[in-house]
């Protein structure tokens, strides 16, 4: 799981490529307000295995591996939100964004940036259910996992808020990005952390119980 975390939290072009790709979808599925775009742009992030990196790094005390887990993030949203400004500007320019598609009704995508207590809760059994496909063979729950969180989504509509200075899109969604990493990252810290308390006692009982005689029937 540690040598998995640091994998997956390694900066380099094909991560930046990834989430830049990903908040760019999330920009477009909130200007045509399209759920299913929504969650292809969850799905294609590959923020994740950085978020459950902290968690990781927590319970393993590995500082090294919580700094690059918390670099990646931050420069790989950065980057991302970044590039999507600028893809917005140039598509404010030529009128095919406008600011209704930015402030208008978006029935289908207002929860980006309208957080609630919803949003940390179902960032935490995400974050719970994404640990435990790690570190089982269950690794499919993880599709369900992105599909769940609005941390992509929610850095496209910071793009979007900065290109039209829209600044309650801009706080909004910045507010929902910070639950959810949060959320996330305290849930894989403790989920991790019972894990590692429980398997610890059950190696302890199976090596005790190895060490009994047994009488042959």
């Amino acid at each position: 799981m540690a040598q998995r975390s640091y994998d997956e939290t390694e900066l380099n072009w094909t991560y930046l490529s990834f989430m830049t790709l990903a908040t760019m979808i999330a920009g477009i599925a909130i200007v045509v307000d399209s759920q299913i775009l929504v969650i292809g742009a969850m799905v294609l992030g590959p923020e994740f295995g950085a978020i459950a990196a902290l968690g990781v790094a927590l319970v393993r005390r590995r500082f090294v591996l919580l700094t690059v887990a918390v670099r990646t993030l931050l420069i790989g949203f950065t980057v991302a939100i970044l590039i999507t400004t600028v893809l917005a500007l140039l598509g404010r320019a030529l009128g095919w964004i406008t600011l209704d598609d930015v402030i208008g009704p978006r029935p289908g995508t207002a929860f980006i940036y309208t957080p609630d207590k919803w949003s940390f809760i179902v960032a935490v059994i995400a974050a719970a259910a994404g640990v435990l496909s790690l570190t089982s063979t269950k690794a499919g729950g993880l599709t369900g996992v992105f599909i769940s969180v609005t941390t992509v989504p929610a850095a496209g509509n910071i793009a979007l808020g900065a290109a039209f200075g829209v600044g309650s899109a801009i706080w909004g969604s910045t507010l929902q990005l910070l639950l959810n990493l949060t959320g996330m990252a305290l849930a894989g810290w403790v989920t991790l952390g019972l894990q590692q308390a429980v398997w610890s006692r059950i190696s302890v009982r199976r090596a005790k119980a190895l060490t009994r005689p047994h009488r042959m029937l």
